[in-house]
């Protein structure tokens, strides 16, 4: 017999809470105005509420039923009630989520972030909605977010910001953005894991998002602390929490790093990689000189060589690495 549940809670995208607001209209729910919320309403033994973060919460003697047969189908489009164990045992284990941030972006840094989290670090990221940082739109969201990451009590963080002038050394040293990426990662984790004395209790593994086609990028370049745990690499890592925050904490300290680049030359500096882009380039060089670009640009983009009136170098054609061999 299944247990009685009389709250649930979960994040919905924007589109989720479209969905949702469509079932509760056609579900005969009465809608009410409530503090903070997007929408609320509520129908016999049942209130619904979701809130302006994303959070949704639903209380009241018939959540199972309506978690079930309303949200999980309508809304979620899958099943989670009772399956946290099952899909993921290790949902509440105390952990470190790793993302970067500007490796698409021709102007600015690259921005690899950690962070540590354990059960009540997790409870709290779950009421304040917490996602990846890609499916928030608004530099604002990215910042508040950020704000109550750091302030979140038990919740261990660090960020490392690889300039533009560094960036385009290590990259003319490594050749991949790859490999600078797996030295970012591993930087981020040996930070981290220093503090390890703090983090109550310690973490079990390291979660990260697989940008390699092989995993031994990362490990390879793992340090003494960094071999000592676990490692787990996969692809859309961003949906645990842990790797969201990361990701959130990432972009603020790249759109922070950017506006300051901006302001420094006098240039709003546009994000991503772009006909926008190409124009703001071009405008930078013919402003400061191609000299300069290297201070605010990632020169192996094609977009440098345009921006100086430069031959594009050839474009070399992608191959997919074939699988490797099953043992």
């Amino acid at each position: 017999m299944a247990a009685p549940l009389t709250t649930y809670t979960c994040a919905l995208t924007d589109e989720q809470a479209a969905a949702l607001e469509r079932a509760l209209r056609s579900g005969g729910f009465e809608f009410f105005e409530a503090p903070h919320t997007r929408l609320a309403a509520r129908k016999n033994r049942l209130t619904v509420a979701l809130y302006r973060s994303g959070k949704l919460v639903v209380q009241g003697r018939d959540t199972r039923e309506f978690v079930e047969f309303v949200l999980e189908p309508l809304v979620l489009k899958e099943a989670r009630l009772g399956y946290e164990a099952v899909h993921d045992p290790g949902h509440r284990d105390p952990r470190i989520g790793v993302d970067e941030s500007g490796k698409g972006d021709f102007f600015g840094p690259l921005c690899i972030a950690g962070v540590y989290v354990n059960d009540h670090v997790l409870e709290a990221f779950e009421e304040a909605g917490i996602r990846d940082s890609k499916r928030i739109s608004s530099d604002r969201r990215v910042a508040e977010l950020a704000r109550l990451i750091r302030r979140t009590p038990g919740c261990l963080h660090t960020v490392v910001a690889i300039g533009n002038p560094a960036y385009n050394r290590l990259y003319a040293e490594m050749g991949s953005v790859n490999r600078i990426l797996a030295w970012g990662h591993a930087r981020v984790i040996e930070n981290l894991l220093k503090q390890r004395a703090r983090m109550q209790p310690p973490p079990v593994r390291v979660i990260s998002d697989q940008f390699a086609a092989n995993k031994a990028t990362v490990a390879s370049a793992l340090m003494r602390l960094g071999r000592q745990i676990e490692l787990v690499q996969r692809h859309k890592a961003e949906a645990d929490p842990a790797v969201a925050a990361a990701s959130i904490l990432a972009r603020d300290e790249f759109v922070r790093r950017l506006a300051t680049l901006g302001k420094q030359f006098g240039l709003e500096l546009p994000k991503g990689a772009s006909a926008r882009v190409d124009a703001v380039a071009r405008e930078f060089v013919q402003r400061h000189g191609p000299d300069a670009l290297e201070q605010v640009a990632k020169l192996h983009f094609r977009t440098a060589a345009r921006a100086k009136g430069e031959p594009e170098p050839p474009r070399v054609p992608w191959r997919k690495r074939p699988a490797p061999p099953v043992e």
